[in-house]
């Protein structure tokens, strides 16, 4: 057994300077054609078909009671109790009993995620169209593969092309001509293409022809008809560019467009003359039309240029954080020291720093005068505050002059419109208008005002809203929680009962029996809950659910001392953790600080925690550096300096460690992973650290600058590791798994047979060495020959459904499968390892 003690020693740096300043290329890295994204989809069918794990069963085990983030609903105007919910990563689910029970009718497809959805009411085997990867360009927008059709309600779907188009926004018909439609592209989302903008088919969805199309950066994010004259459509275009790094939301190629001859001609009717809002600022667009009087066509706006201050709003007793960006040595020490002290506090500087104390290091050159400007200053991508962000206008002439309608800033939106972007005006009421952020608002006086009309019992970031056109009092919401109905204008909501669709980023399991699974959810926070758990209606009678919440926000990672089953480590986006006692229900705050003078840490996203095998007292911690703590994460310690290469300007968080993992077998003997590609070990427990596959050195061998989504340390063999490398920030879809059998000097691929898929996890089985399991963002696969093939899982799962993480229950000899978009499946493992052992059985 080795010595906890052998690892508290100094931190050591040395040499780690020279391996951070290798560059790796993002431009290298070529986004996936539509062509080979059919071809791997292709080959995902053959895998399924072929596969000898496919009567292995699966069980979910829900969770359900959180939902799922809705992004499109359709409603049938006769009968309301009828509708259709489109989950971004959950599929398509049909209701006829308004909401009380749904049955997923898009599961048997290609892809599963969804942008938007239209439905020919008229059709009398009900014809729907489907247009999938959603468009609200988060972190978890998955890309999809273009259009679909069914005309058997969904018992069957005919695929329509547009295979490169990665994400749509909307899709149209015409109200008369079941054979026309059009189709809101935005293209892709980490990289340029052509394949964007307004597409039209007048053949059924036989073929399409690109209508309009301003440049590789800029798509449509929305599009809506004048019911009475067809002809006239409205279509919002948006530029925006991502990468890993930054996040370019707006721009001067963002406007509105208009046609009318059916969409084959368009006009920009936004420009400067018009009275909308133009320039760089000019982001995301939602539009709506007034169907008793097209003339009136509403627009709601995400106006990123900045906000002017307001001057009765200055306050002078205490400063801004821009004060301290420029200052010489001598303006600090001039700084007034109550105000001073009053800053400190409100931004929750360590208590050690006080005024005195920093005026002292400045005089003393220990930091510089910037210092505390460069210390509190973080972009995320959540603090663009100070932009005029939410704006609505609107045009009473068919679109050729706009008008602001508010007057004042619109509050309990959000500054982070991309993510949004919505606006809906009554069938009935021209002045009644709804926009959809963070909450729902109404306005009944033209868009003037606004306000709330969200409810505890109603989950925040909304997507999508149907407004009754006989009694515009009732209104069905789709929001990052799921669904929800009211017959009151939102005084009164209720949440539908919601299928299994959780966006599982991270899960874990504990000793417990049964045992209970750990997990945190895209914006519905963390949970646990027994595996032997199946939904039903009956808890409601029972007053108790089976699963717990114990966190908020994105719930990200969770550790389970399985020593007690009672010490949970959880928490939310960029490493906010907390150390829980369910039995106590004591709480402790664990994030690492960094000093003054020093620039702030960097945090993924979803930044990894790690509780040490070996011993559960210890904790790992991963942001730009590596941080360990002794005594369950009351004292973290920073055990090294930057091990990635570094941030990139932009505000999105860079240069992030996104996994580790210790050796069962070796306590101290540790990998990470970064999201600019590089992978470092630690043989000492975290004090100095080697940088793996780099080029030009001997352990050449992984592609370079790829997200680092796993690496897996061998319970086999000290040597062996793996590693999964993803391209999803990239729109680059290829599998990547590599295998090293002496600790990282040498790599070999592995399941080059995987469909062109990105890898998010790898485990390996804790009986059979051959066996391994490997999720994917297109489901989840398995090996019984230590990774030369891998097949798919098929039994009871969606055809394809993104896998982000997977969990080994020893004890039960189960495989836990978090997916992000139905929540929580289980197998047992044993009929796989059976095959294993009748297989050497054969060769013996």
């Amino acid at each position: 057994m080795v010595s906890l003690c052998s690892f508290i020693r100094p931190n050591k740096y040395a040499g780690l300077g020279l391996l951070l300043l290798v560059l790796q290329s993002y431009a290298q890295i070529s986004p996936s054609s539509g062509q080979d994204r059919l071809n791997a989809l292709q080959k995902h069918q053959e895998s399924r078909k072929n596969s000898p794990f496919k009567e292995i069963s699966f069980r979910n085990v829900g969770p359900a009671i959180m939902g799922g983030r809705v992004i499109d609903m359709e409603v049938n105007p006769e009968d309301p109790t009828e509708f259709y919910l489109a989950y971004a990563t959950g599929g398509l689910w049909h209701t006829k009993n308004n909401g009380l029970s749904f049955e997923p009718i898009f599961d048997n497809e290609m892809v599963i995620g969804i942008g938007d959805i239209a439905i020919n009411w008229d059709s009398p085997t009900r014809t729907i169209w489907l247009g999938t990867g959603e468009v609200n360009s988060s972190r978890s927008t998955y890309a999809g593969i273009g259009m679909y059709k069914s005309t058997d309600n969904g018992k069957s779907w005919t695929y329509l092309g547009l295979s490169d188009s990665h994400h749509i926004g909307e899709v149209t018909l015409h109200p008369t001509d079941s054979l026309t439609a059009w189709v809101a592209v935005m293209g892709h989302l980490y990289s340029p293409n052509k394949e964007r903008g307004i597409y039209k088919t007048t053949d059924g969805g036989k073929s399409w022809k690109q209508t309009l199309y301003i440049n590789e950066t800029t798509g449509a994010i929305d599009l809506q008809i004048n019911p009475q004259q067809p002809n006239e459509l409205y279509a919002g275009m948006w530029y925006r560019t991502r990468s890993a790094w930054n996040f370019e939301e707006s721009g001067v190629t963002s406007g509105i467009y208009k046609s009318v001859d059916g969409g084959s001609n368009w006009k920009l009717v936004s420009g400067a003359e018009s009275g909308f809002v133009t320039g760089p600022g000019t982001g995301r667009i939602g539009l709506a039309v007034y169907p008793k009087k097209p003339s009136i066509v509403y627009a709601v706006v995400d106006n990123q240029d900045p906000r002017e201050p307001d001057s009765k709003k200055v306050n002078d007793s205490t400063y801004q954080l821009a004060d301290f960006k420029s200052l010489t040595k001598t303006a600090f020490q001039e700084l007034d020291s109550a105000k001073l002290n009053k800053f400190l506090r409100a931004n929750r500087v360590p208590a050690v720093y006080t005024v005195q104390r920093l005026k002292q290091m400045v005089a003393l050159d220990s930091i510089s005068p910037n210092a505390l400007y460069n210390y509190i200053f973080v972009d995320d991508g959540f603090q663009n505050k100070s932009v005029k962000g939410c704006e609505v206008y609107r045009s009473a002439d068919a679109g050729k002059t706009w008008t602001k309608t508010n007057q004042k800033p619109i509050e309990n939106y959000s500054s982070y419109g991309y993510y949004f972007g919505k606006i809906y005006v009554s069938p009935m009421n021209p002045e009644k208008v709804f926009i959809l952020g963070i909450d729902l608002m109404v306005s009944e006086d033209g868009g003037k005002t606004f306000a709330s009309i969200d409810k505890p019992n109603v989950h925040s970031d909304h997507h999508a809203l149907w407004i009754n056109p006989s009694h515009d009092n009732h209104i069905i919401n789709g929001n990052d929680g799921g669904c929800n109905i009211s017959y009151d204008k939102g005084a009164a909501w209720f949440k539908v009962q919601a299928p299994s669709v959780g966006q599982y980023y991270s899960i874990t399991v504990d000793k417990a029996k049964p045992y209970n699974i750990y997990g945190g959810l895209q914006d519905n926070g963390s949970w646990y809950g027994p595996s032997n758990h199946k939904e039903s209606p009956y808890w409601t009678e029972r007053g108790e659910y089976a699963y717990k919440r114990i966190g908020g926000g994105d719930g990200m990672q969770a550790q389970v001392d399985t020593r007690t089953n009672q010490l949970v480590y959880t928490g939310s986006q960029f490493g906010f953790y907390t150390r829980i006692n369910l039995a106590t229900k004591d709480r402790k705050l664990i994030r690492p600080t960094h000093a003054m003078g020093e620039f702030p840490l960097r945090f993924n996203w979803q930044t990894p925690i790690l509780l040490s095998s070996h011993n559960q007292d210890v904790l790992y911690y991963g942001s730009s550096k590596f941080h360990r703590s002794l005594n369950q994460g009351e004292n973290l310690q920073t055990m090294s300096s930057d091990l990635s290469n570094g941030g990139k300007q932009g505000d999105v968080p860079f240069g992030t460690i996104t996994t580790i993992i210790e050796s069962p077998i070796r306590f101290g003997l540790i990998y990470i992973g970064t999201d600019d590609g590089n992978i470092q070990v630690s043989k000492d427990g975290g004090n100095s650290w080697t940088m793996l596959g780099k080029p030009g050195k001997k352990q050449a061998g992984l592609p370079q600058g790829l997200y680092v989504s796993r690496v897996i340390a061998s319970k086999w063999k000290e040597g062996r590791v793996f590693v999964g490398l993803n391209g999803y920030r990239n729109d680059h879809f290829t599998a990547y798994i590599f295998v090293s059998e002496d600790y990282g000097q040498n790599w070999k691929q592995v399941g080059k047979n995987l469909p062109p898929e990105p890898v998010n996890v790898i485990r390996e089985d804790p009986k059979m060495q051959e066996i391994l399991y490997v999720g994917t963002d297109g489901g989840v696969y398995g090996s019984i020959d230590s990774g030369e093939n891998f097949h798919a899982f098929t039994k009871d799962l969606p055809v394809a459904i993104p896998v982000h993480d997977l969990a080994i229950q020893e004890e039960a000899n189960e495989l836990v499968v978090g997916t992000h978009g139905r929540s929580l499946y289980i197998c047992s493992m044993n009929a796989i390892q059976e095959m294993v052992k009748s297989n050497q059985g054969k060769k013996n």
